[in-house]
């Protein structure tokens, strides 16, 4: 069976949720070789085989931490070569869109982005992707070269199958565009014990509705006591009230939970492009009229104020 090269997502070999997804979709399509860049494969290999991983290829060199992206292009494109794989798939992050761009001109190959899925085809993959603002579906295949796909997270559950998942070292030259851009210091980001926005399972959003940065703790509750990520719309990010790290959007981050309750928020098509592809969406705003109720499985028409704390009491008591 053809061979599905997988860039794998980690830190310091703990293996991100989406990692795990982008193996579960490989399987369609052929037998998944993870490619694990930097510190950690001998701790990230057991969880790889696990989900279905035949191999592991690993390199650690200082340039993957100590440059921006085109390090791990170099070793990409050197993976391809060493494979033949009949494609190449990394996570929809900014970072993974930057260098699925670089590999794919490298290899003169066509590029899918955001896919939501893929299936073997008679001439190659076949991606299925959300188009204009999710108002389409279309299914998608790259006619030249390697196809290098990035994968949304949340696209498919990750499912186990056990492999062999040996580590494998692989060789690495970087050339002289690799050290093009040095990082030259680092903040960590402050936990705020949530999951990331674009890999939560559970997403509560607040907008307009919420009327100001000091009653956002509502939103904040509901989404604790679902263990959910916070999201916001951009005219809360616009007025002050919630980081912009947060906004969901055309011009923020695009999320695709298993469920997305939106409360105070009208549904303007900038946010619905963000959001709509949700498994299942819920919304609370006063306004009967209001577009996001257009969209919803669930909607209620209240003040949010009433119904949020009264959902969070009730998840609360559920818990116990």
């Amino acid at each position: 069976m053809a061979e599905v090269l997988v860039l794998v997502d980690h830190v310091d070999g703990a293996v991100r949720k989406p990692t795990l997804e982008l193996l579960t979709i490989a399987r369609r399509i052929g037998e998944p070789v993870a490619v694990h860049l930097g510190a950690g494969a001998d701790t990230a290999a057991s969880t790889l085989g696990e989900y279905g991983a035949t191999r592991v290829l690993a390199a650690d060199a200082p340039e993957f931490g100590g440059y921006l992206v085109v390090p791990k292009v170099d070793a990409l494109e050197q993976a391809v070569e060493a494979v033949g794989p009949v494609a190449v798939l990394v996570p929809s992050s900014a970072e993974g869109k930057e260098i699925a761009a670089r590999l794919a001109v490298r290899l003169g190959s066509g590029l899918i982005t955001d896919a939501v899925d893929l299936e073997a085809g008679d001439d190659g993959p076949v991606a299925t992707q959300s188009a204009f603002a999710a108002a389409f579906t279309v299914k998608s295949r790259v006619t030249n070269g390697v196809p290098v796909i990035t994968v949304k997270p949340n696209s498919a559950a990750p499912e186990a199958a056990s492999a062999a998942g040996a580590v494998e070292p692989l060789e690495v030259s970087f050339g002289d565009a690799a050290k093009g851009t040095k990082v030259v210091s680092r903040t960590p980001r402050e936990s705020t014990g949530r999951p990331e926005l674009t890999e939560a399972a559970i997403v509560v959003s607040g907008g307009r509705g919420v009327n100001g940065a000091e009653n956002f703790h509502v939103v904040e509750s509901l989404a604790d006591s679902l263990g959910a990520a916070v999201g916001a719309s951009r005219a809360a990010v616009d007025a002050g009230w919630y980081p912009h790290t947060n906004q969901v959007g055309q011009t923020g981050k695009t999320v695709s939970p298993q469920l997305y309750i939106a409360a105070g928020i009208s549904g303007a098509i900038q946010h619905r492009a963000g959001m709509q592809t949700s498994k299942t969406i819920v919304a609370i705003n006063k306004d009967a009229e209001a577009p996001i109720f257009d969209l919803v499985d669930y909607g209620v028409v209240g003040d949010l104020f009433q119904v949020l704390p009264q959902l969070t009491e009730e998840v609360e008591s559920r818990k116990g």
